[in-house]
Order: structure tokens, then sequence, then C-alpha cells
């Protein structure tokens, strides 16, 4: 954090120095034991007792006649890890460290590089306390039914609660900021009064109402002539208004016979999503009130204490059961309703992060790029664990300007999935963009791609290599299929044709990878060499061009030179085609196969054809043939996507995740936890 000098007061518990005259300070939390000793002594102790109980187990089957194995059972706990998983919060603490600013190191290739403690002594005490107030907005916020949990009686709205009542977090912002009892003003003298009248009223409709059922009683000799009489009355609190279950209520307006009318549902028959918006509103704006102490919030709080600068609003998945405008909406309005308060304008020295985490392309679209933080795996290294690291996007592109407008115009009008995807395709153009998908839906050997999260970009040649700094720098496994785009030496496009001294226009190829711009030595290029391995940043990404391929045709066996994906297309499926019923390049080119004498006039032909357009038209009827396998992909595209499934398996296996059917349950966890 970057901390003025005329604001020391507040950070007074985390200066580095005596000398610290403002700018830059860290703090590093660390979850550590708190005694390392009597951890050990207790693992040990426990261990030591499992074994006594397995020698017991074995004496005891020995003295029976047994088979001794019957008693061999894994007795908690088998190792550190294990008894941890029972005890970790008995035998771990949170502890706070001063860092050095000066000695602060940017990231390298997105692993962190934390400066060392030197045996630093941990921070007495809370050293975020008056500093930063921190609210959330969990998952888990189970809307439902009136019969499931409620807020626990007195627990503060903004304590971190998850109540999954609206009606729930009325009562609590009431008594909080709204209840006359508490420090009463002039404001709440009117309400006072009401209370009083209609709590007189209802006292003496309780004693006409009970004075016969109490005669009654006095004929059993209670109350006697030296015991208390019993008097009933009644205390009026407004906020017990609250506590049923119908106490927040939906309008619908109707109309019936010329007059307006309104109905009313009960506030768990309205839908989950607007429940969740609703409920996550609300919150936001008791958080903010909690915060500024609006209201009684101001008179219960110590004349010492003071609001907190730093306000920091954690957020889980908003995206819960709310529809796409909606989750729009509400990112776009979140952070508004958070500082809408007279002393929260823009020059206020109090400030307001919200952090959000999301798996919606919706919200990341909304958002800026400056604000996205992209959480990427990275393998284990040595053993290790799988770890993350967290990639700033807004400094993916460094100072081109140009290009970071231009990607980010993409993103916002196509879609920002590309964040949350296992790897992505970037594909030349609409036919590609319905062919290549078809092609892994309708053959088997693509079926690891079938059952990832596959985003697919649809950019063109001329413009994939733009995406280049974001793709490197969030280290996304990336395939793209694009076009060789062959051009003569007057740069005029040109059907490819070997040692003619052509050469591509294609900028990914030529800047990007393979870094080639003669067509001779792109289409020698090896299958294995279309791969560039980024070892720093332990990903890969692959390119798949027109390649040459060995076909018959007209009884002569010939190497064929595709230009584009619907030419690659025929030629991976000659005899197909040449039978293909169907209008437009279809039609083309099922005559072209019949009237060319050899593939040189084959290749022409086609060329021609694809100047009439019909590209989108001509994928989409090819998804109408009767069995979509029949239709087999140009080698190109086979090639890639083969690489691409083996990439996300062998990315599978160095995160260490496991199949469903792998996954292990532990049936004391829950039991423990509630412990």
């Amino acid at each position: 954090m970057h901390v003025e000098e005329n604001e020391v007061h507040y950070v007074q518990g985390i200066l580095p120095t005596l000398d610290w005259a403002g700018g830059r300070l860290g703090v590093r939390v660390r979850y550590e034991p708190k005694d390392r000793e009597q951890l050990q002594k207790d693992y040990l102790t426990a261990r030591a007792n499992a074994r006594d109980l397995q020698t017991a187990g074995a004496a005891l089957a020995e003295a029976r006649g047994q088979d001794a194995t019957l008693f061999q059972v894994a007795i908690w706990p088998q190792t550190l890890v294990e008894f941890l998983q029972r005890r970790v919060t008995r035998y771990f603490t949170l502890q706070t460290y001063v860092l050095d600013p000066t000695a602060c190191v940017d990231p390298e290739h997105g692993r962190a590089l934390p400066q060392a403690l030197n045996g630093s002594d941990p921070i007495e005490g809370d050293p975020f306390k008056g500093l930063i107030r921190i609210d959330e907005i969990s998952a888990q916020r189970g809307f439902g039914h009136a019969g499931e949990s409620k807020m626990e009686e007195g627990e503060a709205l903004g304590s971190g609660s998850t109540s999954r009542k609206l009606s729930a977090q009325l009562r609590q912002y009431y008594k909080s900021h709204l209840d006359p009892y508490e420090s009463p003003d002039a404001k709440d003298l009117l309400a006072l009064k009401a209370i009083e009248e209609a709590q007189e009223a209802f006292n003496l409709r309780l004693s006409d109402g009970f004075e016969s059922p109490l005669r009654e009683m006095h004929t059993l000799g209670y109350p006697g002539v030296t015991d208390p009489k019993l008097n009933i009355s009644t205390r009026l609190r407004p906020v017990e208004g609250l506590n049923h279950d119908t106490a927040v209520r939906f309008i619908v307006p109707m109309q019936a016979g010329g007059a307006s009318i309104n109905l009313y549902l009960p506030e768990d028959s309205n839908g989950l999503g607007y429940q969740n918006l609703i409920s996550m509103v609300f919150r936001l704006m008791a958080f903010r009130d909690s915060w500024m102490r609006v209201g009684k919030a101001q008179s219960k709080a110590s004349d010492e204490a003071i609001i907190p600068p730093l306000h920091l609003v954690l957020i889980e998945e908003p995206e819960v059961h709310l529809h796409t405008q909606v989750q729009q909406v509400f990112i776009r309005q979140a952070y508004k309703i958070l500082r809408n308060h007279d002393q929260l304008g823009a020059g206020s020295n109090v400030v307001t992060q919200m952090v959000v985490s999301t798996h919606s392309s919706h919200i990341a679209h909304e958002c800026h790029f400056d604000s996205l933080r992209y959480f990427r795996r990275l393998p284990a290294i040595e053993n290790a664990i799988p770890t993350s690291c967290v990639v700033n996007v807004g400094e993916a592109f460094g100072d081109e300007q140009e290009t970071k407008r231009f990607v980010t115009r993409y993103l916002k009008v196509t879609h920002c999935d590309l964040f949350f995807a296992d790897a992505a395709v970037l594909i030349e153009g609409p036919a590609e963009r319905i062919l290549v998908p078809h092609f892994v839906n309708s053959h088997a050997e693509f079926d690891k791609l079938a059952e990832s999260y596959i985003t697919w970009l649809e950019i063109g040649g001329s413009h994939a290599h733009k995406l280049r700094s974001l793709i490197e720098k969030i280290g996304l496994t990336t395939l793209i299929v694009t076009d060789i785009d062959s051009q003569d030496a007057a740069g005029s496009s040109a059907v490819p044709v070997r040692g003619a001294n052509y050469t591509t226009r294609n900028h990914t190829l030529k800047t990007w990878w393979p870094e080639i711009e003669e067509l001779d030595e792109l289409l020698d290029k090896p299958e294995a060499e279309k791969a560039k391995d980024y070892d720093a940043e332990e990903f890969t990404l692959r390119v798949a061009y027109q390649c040459p391929i060995e076909i018959e045709f007209k009884g002569a066996t010939t190497e064929a030179l595709a230009y584009t994906l619907e030419d690659a297309v025929v030629v991976a499926n000659i005899e197909l085609f040449a039978a293909l019923p169907g209008t437009g390049l279809i039609a083309k080119f099922r005559a072209a196969i019949a009237e060319s004498a050899n593939f040189a006039e084959l290749s022409m032909a086609m060329k021609e054809a694809l100047k009439g357009g019909g590209k989108a038209e001509f994928a989409l009827d090819l998804l109408e043939i009767g069995n979509p396998s029949d239709l087999k992909p140009p080698n190109y595209i086979r090639e890639g996507l083969l690489w691409l499934a083996e990439q996300l398996d062998h990315k599978q296996t160095e995160l260490g995740l496991v199949s469903l059917g792998q996954v292990e349950v532990e049936a004391d966890a829950p039991v423990e936890a509630a412990a």
C-alpha cells in the first residue's frame, strides 16, 4: 500500500524504520504454528498411540488365534498432514511481519519473489485495526424457503454473516441504524409517541381479555392475600414486525374491473436471481452505512474510535442465479453503491476497494482490463504441489496502446471467456468458427477437447499476433488455426507454388511463430517444429496452417497445396465432394472436380470459385451431411487439434488433477469442521 506522511497515525504499528517518511509499506501475513514444540510433541504422542493400538490389536488376534491382518487398519494419524487435517486450527494462527519496501521485487514469469524475513519477530496485536475494515459476501448465500437457516439473534449485519433472508438483513439494519429506542433524537419522538399510544391501547385490551381467566384462577387460591398480584401487559418493539417470514413482500400489480389492485408475494416466492440481487445490494448498503456509522451506529461507536480509512469489500461469485444482463448491471453499479455517501466523494481521504472473484465472462466483460487479475495455475516443480500466480492483465501490453485498444475492443465486442478457458483456439474466419468445433464434436479422436473448456476466437491471421502479449502474459495454451496466405513476388495473392520465390503475408507466421516469411520454408516445416515452448512461462503455443499432402486425383499421385480452409476441406474429401449434392460453393467444387484434368487445374478452379464468397454458407451446408464423421478435417487442422488434446492431458498431469472417479471423500470432514 502507498501511505502519505500525514497518514502515519494509521500505520504506526507497521512502520519499517523510524526514518520512514511516506511511500510504500508492506506486511507479510503467514499461517504458522502457534508453538512448534507443542505441535511436535502432540503429533508424536498421537502417532505413538496409533502404533500402540495396532500392536494391541495384533496381540489380541494372536491370543484369539485369529489372523493378525484382520486388525491391520489405518489408524489416525498416519502422517503429520493427516494429523493437521483435523487439528490445524488448534495449532496454527495468523502472524504478521513488517516488510522492507526497498526490497520489494516484481514477480518473474508469474512467480513471486518474496523477500526473506531473516528472523524478524511478528507484530504484536492486530496491525490492521483502525486501518482496514473488511466485509464479505460469500458465494454460499443459499436462497430458498422459509424454513431455512436465518441470521442468529444479535449478529450484526456486515460482520461476515451469510443470512439467507432479506427480512433478517432488514431486521439487523433496523437495529443498527434506525431503532428509535437506541439513543433517540428529535426525529424519533413521533415514532415513540405512536408506539406508546399503541402499547396503552393494547394493554387495556389485554386487561379486559384476561379479566375472566384471572378471576377463575383466583378461585383456586392464587394469588392469595399475601401473594403478589398478576398483571399482564405488553411491550411493543417495532423490530419484532420483521421477525416473520412475510415481513418482506414483493408487490405484483394487476388490473381488475378498471381498478388497480396489488397482490403480494412472500419473500421466498420471488426468483432466486432477484433474491440474490436484492440481498447483495442491501448488504453493500449496510456495509457502507456501518463503516460510515450512519444513524444509530454513530452513537454506539466509542468517542476515541476513528473510521478506518480503507474499506475492503470481498464479493464471491456474484453471478450466482443472475442472468447475463443483471450480472453486468450489478458489477457496473456495485462500487457506486459502496461510495454513495456524502463523505465519500472524489476528494475523500477514505478509500473503498471492491474485490470480486468470478467465473463469469459477462462480469469480466464489464470491467476495464486494468482492473482484471488473472489467477494462473502453475505446474508442480520438484514434487511440490501446484500453485497459482496472479497476473495483472492491465500490464500485458506495456506501452503498446494501439494493440491494447484493439484487444480490449475486440474482447468487449466478442466475449471474455478467454480468461476462464483451459485453452484457446484462434481461428481465421467464420467458416473455421463453424467447422473446426464441428470436427471436434464429430470425431472420437478429439474427445478430450470435447470435454474441455475451449475458447474459440475468430480473429484472423492478420490480427492474431495482436493477442500475443495477452496470451503470453496469462500463459494460456493456444492453437492458432490460420491460412498460409501465399503471395507472389509482386505482393498479389496467389495459389501456393513451390520454387516460385513466393512469401506469406500472414503477420502471425511472419512475426510471432514460426517467424518465417518464405513460402517454401513454411511448407517444409516439420509438424514437431510448429509449436513454440515458453519455458519460463511454462506453456506452449502452436500454429496450424495449410501443409502439403499426397493425394490421388484423376489417376495420378500428386502433392496438393491448399490455399484456404475451404479448398483444404475439399482436398481432404475429394471423393465425398465429387458426389455431394448441394448448391453454392458445393456445386462449384463438384463441377471443378469433374472438369479438371489434374490437380493444378482443380486448384485454380477452386480459387476462382472462392472469389464469389459464400464461405459461411458453405460451412453451414457441410453441417447437414448425414454422417458428420464422413467429413474428414484437413490434415493441418487434425494435427493441430491432436496436439492440443495432448497438451491438455499433459497439463492435467502436471497440475495433479484427477478424474471424477478418483476423487477421495473423507466422511468425517464435515463433522470435524462442525466441531
